[in-house]
């Protein structure tokens, strides 16, 4: 008999008023908390003057924590997009998972976490009819600001579970070759279509840089470079 995750409640002033409709919610977003002590996450998460939250937040003992009710208005996404969404807090469901993050000794997520992870995905995938394309990391939505939940996240084993979305590719190809200029251009456009946010103009190498970063935390994670090869072609085109 599998157990049914059980969720309490350490709650959060930290949202937006009125409630929002069911229908509005299109994501949900994973964080780390970046911090190298969990009970001073949850502390910070829950401090009006932090002005951050999230719905939920994953301890390292597995535990699950509801922060703020799934119909309001969380502040865990901040300045983000995704395809023709701007300010995701409005559209999404935000969960932090405790983990020290690049700043204080990333590690990887415990099997603990990543079981209770795959509970409340499911829960909340079914219960608000979530696009598994729209499980998204903060790094997709901010990749000019955001890390998390990083290249240690187990992206390909939640979607075997099928609670979220990652790509099948069979053959891998010698990541260090060389491409053409016209082929980093249509890697940029893959990426665009598949949701994430146009560079803007100012400072585009720079921003090309970090939004290739986010994508190969994603979807290539043993090598994170921020340069675009025939790897990180082939992956785009499956997207």
């Amino acid at each position: 008999m599998k157990k049914r995750l059980k969720i309490g409640t350490n709650y959060s002033l930290n949202f937006n008023i009125p409630k929002r409709n069911a229908k509005k919610i299109k994501f949900i977003i994973l964080h780390y908390t970046g911090m190298k002590k969990e009970k001073e996450a949850i502390e910070k998460l829950c401090d009006t003057k932090s002005k951050v939250s999230s719905h939920y937040f994953i301890k390292e003992n597995g535990k699950v924590l509801n922060l703020v009710p799934d119909l309001y208005e969380a502040w865990h996404a901040g300045k983000s997009c995704w395809k023709n969404y701007d300010l995701l807090n409005k559209y999404s469901i935000g969960i932090e998972i405790q983990n020290p993050g690049h700043q204080h000794g990333y590690k990887k997520f415990s099997k603990r976490q990543i079981y209770s992870l795959k509970k409340l995905l499911k829960k909340l995938i079914k219960k608000y009819k979530i696009n598994l394309k729209n499980i998204l990391a903060h790094s997709d939505v901010a990749p000019s600001r955001k890390k998390d939940p990083g290249e240690k996240f187990p992206w390909r084993i939640l979607a075997k579970k099928k609670i979220c979305y990652f790509p099948n590719i069979k053959n891998r190809i010698n990541k260090n070759l060389k491409i053409k200029a016209k082929d980093k251009e249509i890697f940029i456009e893959n990426l665009y279509r598949f949701g994430y946010c146009r560079i803007k103009k100012t400072n585009s190498q720079k921003n090309a840089t970090l939004l290739t970063k986010a994508f190969q935390r994603r979807f290539r994670q043993n090598l994170i470079d921020g340069k675009i090869d025939r790897e990180c072609l082939l992956i785009s085109k499956s997207l």
